[in-house]
């Protein structure tokens, strides 16, 4: 997957362009497991390891679909620690609530909604 764009709610003038790029691996049971790299808000190299489950045509009319991750967040370190809750050492909590649109086969369009700070958009493909 990658994240290309990242809209923020609330102008600052710290804000640096938000990507990313990651691997899921989705299990047929509706779980996931994955990673990825990010650059922050703030420019900083960051990462995030995750377990969650994707859920198709159960909350939403398929070929729209509903998930979340949690797992643990590296990187805002400095003087923007406190920019994310539970920073210690820059290690966080991490957590990610996503709506999509499964495309085809291959392809998906997500939006990940990170906290009240920003929407992320995200395309993902899969091979099957």
């Amino acid at each position: 997957m990658a994240a290309p764009n990242t809209h923020h709610f609330r102008f600052s003038a710290e804000h640096r362009p938000v990507w990313a790029l990651g691997l899921e691996r989705h299990h047929d049971n509706g779980w996931l497991g994955g990673a990825s790299f990010f650059k922050n808000s703030f420019g900083q190299p960051s990462g995030y390891a995750y377990l969650g489950r994707r859920h198709d045509g159960k909350l939403m009319p398929a070929p729209l679909y509903v998930q979340w991750s949690a797992g643990i967040m590296y990187g805002y370190k400095g003087k923007y620690q406190t920019k994310v809750p539970l920073n210690f050492g820059g290690y966080s909590p991490g957590l990610l609530v996503s709506l999509g649109w499964q495309v085809d086969r291959h392809f998906s369009v997500q939006l990940n909604m990170l906290g009240d700070a920003a929407v992320m958009l995200q395309i993902g493909h899969a091979w099957r």
